[in-house]
């Protein structure tokens, strides 16, 4: 072998041939492989061993495999302080985002507190901070309002007046959302067990970062009767978000001051200082907590001034001190909310498996995304019998217990000793709390969805579809509310899985000069098209949703029209049936007439001589297909596959006229093989099957010689259990490389100069 240098990074291989026959004796394809019975997999999962049961403890409570590791010297301090920065967090969210959920701030305390000491036991993450979220909170409330609204529960006044019983109210609506919450945890639960956490891999990310930006615009527009004072109607089902928003702009002139000026002052100072925060977030060891500052400072101020007296500001009332005994969820509600329970727990299981993985990735551990959706079941499941309302991850606490040195989950239980610290002693302090308070700390919070804008010029960009993706779960979200806009977002994104899928891109590969690579010839300027030789490939696997389009496009790229050539084969075949009867007739006739003439033994002999001539003449074929003209001549040139005149000439000065295997097709043919390139084809069905045996059937009868390159070793599976194989098509048309086929082909028309062209020495 000659001496090559290794520095032009260049590679020889030296190998035969390789059919699928080939392939299988020289890799030694293995049958010991044996997949377990059914019965043989039960008797397995159904086996006890103390290893066993150590290894399924572990995986269903991840604390136990943590916990007892943990370092108090490498992670106390982290995670001490990250603990008491996410729990003053909590304190301002919690009691929010409840006011999202249409229920009491101290609700939203209670969920900042149970489901996070559910999650200690069961969560996989290290970093995430679960608990009330904004765009969980409005799709509660939605529910929330709907099934208990206001005029369910007006009682009459002393002057024939009517008002609503806000006690009744409130706890009509506490029970709802604590049905959603359990029913919601036990479709995740559920949804666990069966390892179904794959689900999440259907919402894409343009869909979730659309979907939380429209619920952002939401929770905006539910905030706004707070800032401004005023109360609009109450508006459900599609464009309730529009016929809101025109609402308020109406009752504008009905703004009551002393509120817009609270909620004026308390959104600067939020903003303020949450960008000294991010500007200076590498110097200060921890961030400002301004939220429960600001809370703290309009707490006194509105208690110390009298202005709820005065100026009639809208505070948040009696926090009652103390936790409250389990309660039994209302199961005849689980009817009137299973839609929306199922909706919450797909959209709080996306925003929370998301969250985990991002930190897992960037710290280097693995999050189970089955035990997520089991830990976070189970968060709701026992959340909702202690009135909580349903919990996913925060972006912004998250990022807080991250970036303060937070370690592992130890963080979250700290806050949660916080929260509850507050919940029994501290709570009712906060009475005089403005509730514009609680909705500018809701803006101020929603800046991270807001800035998920950016991403239309960015998808504009780099994927389109993705955009369109984006866009229209936007719009749908923001028209139709948040549970519909869901449905149609998920509906929309499929629809473009399987148009992608049905339209896929096809092409005709071409041969790059000196190399044993196939590339398409739109794309590849060097890319050169073979003499005789189509090979066809599609960009996504052939099944029935896009196995007639397969052989239309083969059949256009190809420039071979199946339909028109076999019909004028049988045209021609019937004319020459015709011809052959009347020839027939014409030597009888003949032999009769010579059989009473003088020499008549002769001339019988000739006749019939004649007879067999025409006989021989059909059997051997010398037919032609012709686009052209249906004549019938010796010279057998098929202009429906002739393509320029240069390739023409090229394949008649190299081909072979008077090989063996080519007996029997036209001679001066351009094309007599076509390769078909599967290998990106993963899997086949019947439907595929079937088109595959229709393609080799239909060229075959029009002298085309059709090939197989690049089969996977399922994709061989399926075709022989399918029964695709058989005699006239044996597996010896299947070829490892689209190289291997090209070189068999030539070898069978006898051309190795094509061997020699193409050398096996390929520069990478």
């Amino acid at each position: 072998m000659e001496e090559r240098d290794r520095s032009a990074g260049e590679y020889f291989v030296q190998r035969r041939v390789l059919d699928e026959v080939r392939l299988d004796e020289v890799a030694q394809k293995g049958t010991w492989a044996t997949k377990p019975t059914m019965g043989e997999r039960m008797k397995e999962s159904l086996r006890c061993s103390v290893p066993r049961l150590k290894h399924t403890a572990l995986s269903w409570i991840p604390v136990l495999s943590w916990l007892p590791r943990y370092s108090v010297r490498e992670n106390a301090i982290g995670d001490l302080i990250s603990g008491c920065s996410v729990g003053i967090m909590h304190l301002p969210q919690g009691m929010a985002y409840a006011l999202l959920a249409s229920l009491r701030p101290v609700f939203g305390l209670y969920t900042s507190l149970y489901p996070v000491l559910v999650y200690f036991i069961f969560g996989t993450s290290r970093h995430i901070s679960i608990g009330t979220f904004a765009v969980i909170s409005i799709m509660i409330g939605s529910v929330t309002e709907r099934l208990g609204p206001d005029t369910d529960f007006m009682v009459n006044g002393t002057n024939g007046t009517g008002s609503v019983d806000l006690d009744a109210r409130d706890g009509f609506r506490v029970q709802i959302a604590c049905s959603l919450t359990v029913l919601t945890g036990i479709f995740q639960i559920l949804l666990g067990v069966v390892r179904f956490g794959f689900v999440v891999t259907y919402l894409s990310e343009p869909l979730v970062r659309g979907y939380t930006t429209a619920s952002a615009c939401h929770v905006c527009v539910s905030q706004l009767k707070y800032l401004f004072g005023v109360t609009p109607a109450r508006f459900t089902g599609p464009l309730a978000l529009i016929y809101t928003l025109v609402d308020i702009c109406r009752l504008l002139p009905q703004t009551r001051v002393p509120e817009l000026v609270v909620s004026l002052v308390a959104l600067s100072v939020l903003i303020v200082v949450k960008e000294i925060n991010a500007c200076y977030r590498q110097k200060l060891p921890l961030p400002i907590p301004i939220e429960i500052i600001v809370i703290i400072a309009a707490t006194v101020i509105t208690h110390f001034c009298g202005l709820t007296s005065k100026y009639s500001v809208d505070v948040v009332g009696e926090i009652p001190s103390g936790l409250k005994a389990p309660r039994a969820p209302d199961a005849t509600l689980f009817s009137q909310v299973i839609g929306d329970a199922f909706a919450v727990a797909i959209v709080g299981y996306a925003i929370n498996i998301s969250l985990g993985k991002t930190f897992a990735l960037k710290h280097g551990y693995k999050v189970d995304s089955n035990q997520e959706l089991v830990a976070l079941g189970l968060s709701n499941t026992v959340g909702g019998f202690f009135q909580c309302y349903s919990v996913t991850s925060s972006l912004s606490r998250s990022l807080v217990q991250e970036s303060t040195g937070g370690k592992t989950q130890v963080a979250g239980l700290i806050s949660s000793i916080i929260v509850l610290v507050t919940v029994l002693k501290i709570g009712s302090l906060f009475s005089d709390l403005p509730k514009a308070v609680l909705s500018t700390i809701v803006f101020v919070n929603l800046k991270g969805m807001f800035k998920q804008f950016t991403d239309v010029p960015l998808l504009w960009k780099t994927n389109k579809v993705d955009l369109l993706v984006w866009v229209v779960t936007f719009i749908s979200t923001i028209l139709l509310n948040l549970d519909l806009g869901l449905a149609v977002s998920i509906g929309f994104s499929m629809l473009t899985v399987i148009f992608r899928t049905q339209l896929p891109r096809y092409s005709i590969l071409g041969h790059i000069s000196g190399t044993d690579l196939y590339l398409d010839t739109e794309t590849y300027k060097e890319a050169k098209e073979i003499p005789g030789i189509k090979i066809f490939r599609s960009s996504s696997t052939i099944f029935y949703t896009n196995a007639e389009m397969y052989l239309e496009a083969l059949q256009e790229k190809s420039g071979i029209e199946i339909g028109k050539l076999l019909t004028a084969k049988k045209k021609q075949d019937a004319k020459l049936k015709r011809e052959q009867k009347k020839a027939k007739n014409e030597a009888n006739k003949q032999i009769k007439a010579a059989s009473h003439l003088p020499g008549s033994k002769l001339s019988k002999t000739t006749a019939e001589r004649k007879v067999s001539a025409v006989q021989k003449g059909h059997r051997r074929g010398d037919v032609v297909l012709s686009s052209q003209t249906e004549t019938c001549t010796n010279e057998r040139v098929n202009w429906a596959y002739q393509h320029d005149a240069a390739v023409k000439d090229l394949y008649e000065a190299k081909a072979p006229h008077h090989s063996e295997e080519a007996e029997g097709r036209p001679h001066g043919s351009a094309t007599h093989s076509v390769i078909l390139d599967v290998s990106t084809t993963s899997f086949v069905d019947t439907v595929a099957v079937k088109t595959l045996k229709n393609i080799f059937r239909d060229f075959g009868e029009i002298d085309l010689d059709v090939y197989l390159a690049g089969c996977q070793a399922c994709v061989v599976e399926q075709l022989e259990t399918a029964g695709f194989f058989s005699e006239s098509l044996p597996k010896s048309r299947l070829f490892v490389s689209v190289h291997d086929a090209v070189l068999h082909i030539f070898k069978t028309l006898g051309r190795m100069d094509f061997v020699v062209d193409v050398s096996c020495s390929t520069q990478m």
